[in-house]
């Protein structure tokens, strides 16, 4: 039986490595407008998602949204919106991603109560639906479709 790398390789694929937590989550290294950043891997997320301290870091253009925010505890969050931004992870990349922005203190208070280290933001279901992505949980790898 093929491995699911050898699979997904042969497919085109690139592979990006995972890291695991402490708080059970799987962190990504990806680059938003060139700049470098940590971000929680999140299926259930519908939008890729930076935090308000994070938009001069990654030179974000924000305009006012009505939508509101909710998870990880939190509801009713105040939201922001970013279009036309790129995001690059080991080699795959887009442009014209939205990015949702909003307050994610209380995401970031959680994981250092828990000794890990604060995010920039979370990768969410848009990006990763548009990457065709496909997690490898035990070998810890995330495989995304050029």
């Amino acid at each position: 039986m093929q491995s699911l790398k050898k699979f997904l390789s042969e497919r085109g694929y690139i592979k990006a490595p995972l890291t695991y937590t402490k708080t059970n989550h799987f962190e990504v290294v990806a680059k938003i407008n060139g700049i470098t950043g940590r971000f929680i891997l999140d299926t259930g997320a519908s939008n890729t998602c930076i935090g308000f301290d994070c938009v001069e870091h990654f030179k974000l253009e924000t305009e006012a949204s009505e939508i509101k925010a909710a998870g990880a505890g939190a509801t009713n969050m105040l939201t922001q919106i970013s279009k036309k931004n790129s995001i690059e992870i080991e080699g795959w990349s887009r442009k014209k991603i939205k990015i949702v922005l909003f307050d994610l203190t209380h995401v970031n208070s959680a994981l250092t109560i828990h000794d890990a280290l604060p995010v920039h933001g979370i990768i969410g279901a848009d990006v990763l639906k548009r990457a065709k992505a496909v997690i490898d949980y035990n070998k810890k790898t995330l495989f995304l479709k050029p």
